[in-house]
């Protein structure tokens, strides 16, 4: 008979013993499920794709529904003359030029020195409006007939201004020839003298009264000056 130790013994029943208990618990439950009533542990992420979290969309930039509207330029301005009307340019302060049909001719006293004869030809305003005269007059003797008597006068240097006349004002220029009893001209007396506003074709006539004026020959020019205001020297 052969002795086994005790030890041995022990370890040889504790193994039959788990091995019972291993077949009862496997006999217990005959539909082979586990009845821990636990649930089946799962690892994250492996019966599903992970859901990501859906981030708000970028705010897209605001656009307006209208279209933009571009500033047009501004009309420019017009400014009414004054007086209120807008149909016809404003009137120069000083008039415009005047007309024959508007004047009155004179002449003036003589004043004479050192064998000159000097008249002053007077151009006054006779109408009802402001009106400007500029430049030299025209002037032509004439005979009780109309004809002319010399040559057109000259005219002396000068510098012609614009001058203003209001109704009743005047403006003058000077006639200026040598005596010709002193000079020696052949001369005549005149009826008239023709004197035309400057830019004007019709003339205005006048009595002359200063005598005999030269008519040719020798020292036989006449002279005008420009218009200047007043009636004379």
């Amino acid at each position: 008979m052969v002795h086994t130790p005790r030890s041995t013994r022990r370890g040889a029943l504790l193994v039959s013993t788990a091995a019972v208990l291993g077949l009862l618990a496997g006999c217990g439950n005959g539909s082979g499920e586990d009845v821990s009533g636990e649930p089946p542990a799962s690892s994250a992420g492996t019966g599903a794709p992970a859901r990501e979290t859906p981030s708000p969309p970028a705010a897209a930039p605001a656009t307006s529904s209208a279209p933009a509207r571009t500033a047009s330029p501004a009309p420019p301005r017009t400014t009414a003359p004054s007086g209120g009307t807008t149909g016809a340019p404003a009137t120069p302060a000083g008039g415009s030029r005047c007309h024959t049909s508007e004047l009155r001719a004179s002449v003036g006293r003589n004043d004479p020195g050192a064998g000159q004869e000097n008249f002053p030809l007077v151009l006054t305003n006779a109408s009802g409006r402001t009106c400007t005269l500029r430049g030299y007059p025209g002037a032509a003797f004439v005979n009780a007939s109309g004809g002319q008597l010399g040559a057109d006068p000259r005219r002396t240097p000068g510098t012609p201004v614009t001058v203003t006349v209001r109704p009743g004002q005047s403006a003058w220029a000077g006639l200026t020839f040598s005596n010709p009893e002193v000079s020696g001209a052949r001369s005549a007396t005149p009826a008239g003298l023709l004197v035309t506003p400057p830019d004007e074709r019709n003339p205005l006539r006048v009595a002359w009264p200063g005598g005999p004026v030269p008519v040719s020959g020798t020292a036989s020019s006449v002279r005008l000056t420009v218009l200047s205001p007043g009636t004379g020297p």
